[in-house]
């Protein structure tokens, strides 16, 4: 765990001053950034899907209702 925070450590002083490191440090930083992406991607892909899927059935619900109620 300690090794992974000096990791991140790294890769974000990296990020926050690129022009100054070494491509070895660059390249490291763009597979972090990189699988960084791809995971938040995957949830919020996710998240849309759960979304949609929320949001459908609080309409069939809510059409029900309505249909109850004569509204």
């Amino acid at each position: 765990m300690i090794e992974s925070n000096k990791n991140t450590e790294k890769i974000l002083d990296t990020i926050k001053d690129y022009k100054t490191k070494s491509n070895k440090d660059l390249e490291i930083a763009l597979d972090f950034l990189q699988e960084n992406f791809e995971t938040t991607k995957q949830i919020i892909i996710k998240m849309t899907h759960h979304f949609d899927e929320v949001e459908s059935l609080y309409n069939k619900i809510l059409e029900e209702y309505q249909n109850r109620n004569g509204k």
